[in-house]
């Protein structure tokens, strides 16, 4: 733990190293991985679950207690998939391909978006990807006169 970690992540992380190891079940969800790292580290088994099999025991409406009970019941089901404790380096390469897979759909969505906002003024741009190339010269002064495309790659 850091030292300017938040008082409350010192007394949970102080919490669990006065206890004796034993089995701690987490619906995994934002922080499980960290946490599960560092209740291993103190000697705890950590089952993480994933929320889609939690969901089905929370009895009442979302309250920490209700997903507390439905945890438990979940991880006492026979046969219940637990979800693999990730290193930090495995979480940092997951991440980076989450990103760049968010980049690649927003490039496309915005391509679609010029592409169709082009077409609204009679500019027909073909399918794929393409870059501005110049100004070109014919109808200065018009949009259809600002782009030609040519390919990513070409």
């Amino acid at each position: 733990m850091s030292s300017n970690a938040r008082p409350w992540l010192s007394e949970v992380a102080a919490f669990f190293a006065r206890r004796a190891p034993g089995i701690v079940a987490m619906e995994s969800c934002g922080s499980a991985h960290f946490w599960g790292r560092v209740l291993s580290g103190l000697g705890h088994e950590v089952w993480l679950i994933a929320a889609q099999f939690v969901r089905p025991f929370v009895k009442t409406n979302k309250t920490d207690a209700a997903d507390a009970e439905a945890i438990w019941d979940t991880a006492q089901r026979p046969g219940m998939r637990f979800v693999a404790l990730k290193s930090e380096e495995q979480q940092a390469v997951l991440s980076l391909h989450r990103m760049r897979a968010q980049l690649v759909k927003i490039h496309a969505t915005r391509a679609y978006q010029v592409r169709s906002l082009l077409y609204e003024f009679g500019v027909v741009v073909p399918k794929g990807f393409c870059r501005p190339q110049g100004t070109g010269r014919n109808g200065a002064g018009s949009v259809g006169g600002l782009i030609r495309c040519r390919s990513w790659h070409g």
